[in-house]
Formats: structure tokens, C-alpha cells, sequence
């Protein structure tokens, strides 16, 4: 089985929503890792996690390293998988605590759609893991 080249705008638009997506979680684990107290005085109140510097460096840790593993093309999408778990771990912390739909709880599904349809858009295996096709079943 051959697997097709992205198109040019195929591959910028997923490297685009990618890029997005990589600017955030960079932002936000590097925020955790290198000013824990601004990370705590904005989190939301009860979240359920303790609000400490070890808590925040913690989650800045295992939201980095996915995210490094996202960028580097070979292991883009054992990072993804791993950001994804990561993702799922939030969207579940806002069910819990009772947060607004649209603004909270589905972020996560936000950048996971992100994460993963620049994903799709820019690497053959995953569009041959993953075909979207129109019409009858081929």
C-alpha cells in the first residue's frame, strides 16, 4: 500500500493547526514549569488537584514531553496519543467540577480535534490509518 503525499495546502493547513496547537501546550507547560505560582494563582478553584509547586511542576512535565514528541515528526504520533490522554485527564477534571460546556469541558476536545486533524492533514500514515471518504463504501 502506497501512501499518498499531502498537497501543498494539504501540508501547510496541518502544519498551521499543528503550529497552533504546539504554541499552546508549550505556552502552558512552560508557564507550569518556569512560574508555578502564576500557574496556581490562575488555575481555577476546586479542580480537585492540590494547588502546589510540585502538582504544577508535575502536569508541566507531562503535558512537555508529549508535546515535544508531537513536534519531532517520528514520534509525532506517539505524542499525540499521549497529549490526547493528557487532554482527556482535563475535559474529565471539568466535567467533575461541574464547569461551562462550551468554554471548559470541551477545550480539550478542541485541541484534540486540532492536535490530530493537523496531524491527518500533514502524514500519510495517519490519513491511510484514518480515510475519510465520500459517497459508497469503496
Amino acid at each position: 500500500m502506497t501512501e499518498a503525499l499531502p498537497s501543498k495546502k494539504a501540508l501547510i493547513a496541518g502544519r498551521v493547526l499543528s503550529g497552533l496547537v504546539i504554541a499552546f501546550l508549550l505556552f502552558d507547560a512552560g508557564l507550569k514549569l518556569v512560574s508555578p505560582g502564576t500557574a496556581i494563582k490562575y488555575s481555577p478553584p476546586g479542580l480537585g488537584w492540590p494547588l502546589d509547586v510540585p502538582t504544577m511542576t508535575m502536569l508541566g512535565l507531562l503535558l512537555l514531553i508529549p508535546t515535544l514528541l508531537y513536534i519531532w515528526p517520528r514520534t509525532a504520533i506517539l505524542g499525540a496519543i499521549l497529549i490526547t490522554a493528557y487532554l482527556g485527564g482535563a475535559v474529565a477534571t471539568h466535567v467533575r467540577i461541574g464547569s461551562p460546556l462550551f468554554s471548559h469541558i470541551l477545550f480539550g476536545v478542541y485541541l484534540g480535534v486540532m492536535l490530530w486533524g493537523g496531524l491527518w492533514l500533514r502524514d500519510p500514515r495517519i490519513r491511510a490509518l484514518i480515510p475519510l471518504r465520500s459517497g459508497a463504501a469503496q
